[in-house]
């Protein structure tokens, strides 16, 4: 019963706007993280059909010792007509998690009182599904979640409902949504211990269908069924339709893929380490970037990876080792504190930062739309992330920096960007990183188009921005607003255009997947 207590507590969190889904589920006590959010975030995907399901199969009237499903608590809709007295604040258990393990998960396999209760219901509940699959034309599960033909948002198939929740004055409500558009499912492959053809074949032989190399946004916006594509700008990147489900699939829990969305792949792709660096990740976990940092340094060099949450850093270790992650050292440290002039950070050239941010931009991953930051608030975040950008820039040795967030605020991207490299003068330049990258920073200062920004909309990613500063070679002749020049970026040997062949690399032996 402990997994759909904590499963209901992160919900009932969302809900009232406590916190974001990483947070809630990282901060709960519950032991299995991984396995709590892969059930919170499922049961935020499938939440417009299990709403349908309960209201269809009147499952509520008939069991009303149930609590009542995170959809009915504030909206005035209570079995009295009282509202939350009776909701999931304080209950150890919600009818949308136990649905959605019944008839889309692992099946029931705890949960005590109430796996007995809903498991009563069973038949009603799968009637039910299959009447809804009759009325909506669908023969999958998975088809439920895609909007139909004519659907608009609240439709039957849009999956685009509200469900309402308290706000404070002057907020917006937090609500529990499907995002759209539709954000595909992105794999990174894990070039540390295997190749990229050797994981399309895998996915071949289970039944997927392979279509190459995609050639544009749109190959990418409908990608259905079982078929997948290799991304068009990032080369280690295969691109699934949005509802495709690897949390069990061999290849993730071995390590030899990366469930990561494509806007999080580009910092450690701009940033582009030469392989035996020294690479500092300044707010690392959960780790997938600091993985990706490991990848292209090929395990050579050496990554020290910082942050604050000893039982994020305990997570994070085991996924860097699970993904062959050898060259990393963790430290429990808030990176402000750290000595840039400590002789152990004397080699280190690369900086990936990625400070906390409002996650404003995070729509695909967690389909909560939370409550819109207060300018207060935003101020406050944009003033950490100038200290945290500046303190990056002192180490000694540093060349060269990516600062990212999953923000769309532009106080918290462009206006520290250029407060900082105003701050520095002369010393740090931007690099016009992707120059064929749809969406570029907003016209604030000079030299804001070198950023990149992406969407759901545009890029078919989580919102993000990326900024890459690079030391001036000569600092009395360039100002720091503007951008480093295209032929400067290309000696690097670090950026690849959109479209553009990987280099050859000599190829070495790596565990084949059978």
């Amino acid at each position: 019963m402990a997994l759909y207590g904590a499963a209901a507590a992160v919900l009932s969190g969302l809900e009232r706007g406590e916190g974001g889904l990483s947070g809630l589920v990282y901060g709960s006590r519950f032991p299995h993280t991984r396995q709590l959010y892969a059930l919170v975030a499922e049961t935020l995907r499938y939440s417009p059909v299990l709403e349908a399901l309960l209201d269809g199969a009147a499952l509520l009237r008939a069991e009303r010792r149930l609590p009542l499903p995170l959809a009915k608590v504030r909206g005035g809709a209570g079995r009295g007509g009282g509202g939350s007295a009776a909701g999931p604040r304080g209950a150890d258990c919600c009818p949308q998690v136990l649905v959605y393990d019944l008839l889309f998960g692992k099946g029931l396999k705890c949960g005590g009182r109430w796996k007995a209760l809903v498991r009563r219901h069973r038949a009603r509940l799968e009637a039910e599904l299959a009447r809804l699959k009759v009325r909506r034309g669908v023969s999958r599960n998975e088809e439920l979640l895609a909007p139909g033909p004519g659907a608009g948002p609240g439709g039957e198939r849009g999956g685009g409902r509200a469900l309402p929740a308290a706000a404070g004055p002057g907020l917006t409500p937090p609500s529990l949504c499907f995002p759209a558009p539709c954000v595909p499912r992105y794999v990174r492959v894990n070039t540390l211990k295997t190749r990229v053809d050797d994981v399309v074949d895998f996915f071949k032989r289970q039944g997927y269908s392979f279509l190459g190399r995609a050639g544009s946004m749109e190959e990418l916006r409908t990608l259905s069924g079982k078929k997948f594509l290799l991304d068009l700008h990032l080369p280690e990147l295969l691109v699934f339709p949005p509802q495709t489900d690897f949390h069990d699939n061999r290849l993730y829990t071995s390590g030899h893929i990366i469930l990561q969305d494509k806007a999080s792949c580009l910092p450690a792709f701009l940033l582009s380490p030469v392989a035996s660096s020294h690479v500092i990740d300044a707010c690392a976990a959960p780790g997938n970037k600091t993985s990706h940092l490991a990848a292209i340094l090929k395990n050579k060099g050496q990554i020290f990876a910082f942050d604050l949450d000893a039982k994020r850093l305990a997570t994070m270790n085991t996924m860097l080792t699970r993904a062959g992650v050898t060259s990393f050292k963790l430290a429990q440290q808030d990176f402000l504190t750290v000595d840039p002039h400590d002789p152990k950070y004397s080699k280190v050239t690369y900086i990936l930062l990625d400070p906390s941010c409002s996650g404003s931009g995070m729509v695909n991953r967690l389909p909560v739309e939370e409550a819109a930051p207060s300018a207060e608030r935003l101020q406050a975040l944009a003033g950490f992330q100038r200290r945290v950008l500046s303190h990056a820039l002192s180490f000694p040795a540093v060349q060269r920096l990516a600062y990212s967030t999953c923000s769309v605020h532009r106080e918290e991207n462009e206006d520290v960007v250029q407060a900082v490299l105003q701050e520095q003068g002369s010393a740090f330049r931007l690099v016009n990183v992707f120059p064929s990258w749809p969406c570029r920073g907003l016209p604030t200062f000079p030299g804001a188009e070198c950023c990149l920004r992406a969407s759901p909309e545009a890029t078919l990613t989580q919102g993000f921005f990326v900024a890459v500063l690079e030391r001036c070679r000569d600092q009395a002749a360039v100002p720091s607003s503007l951008p480093a020049s295209a032929e400067e970026s290309l000696q690097q040997g670090e950026e690849m255009e959109p479209g553009a062949a990987p280099p050859k690399k000599r190829r070495r032996k790596k565990q084949r997947v059978k």
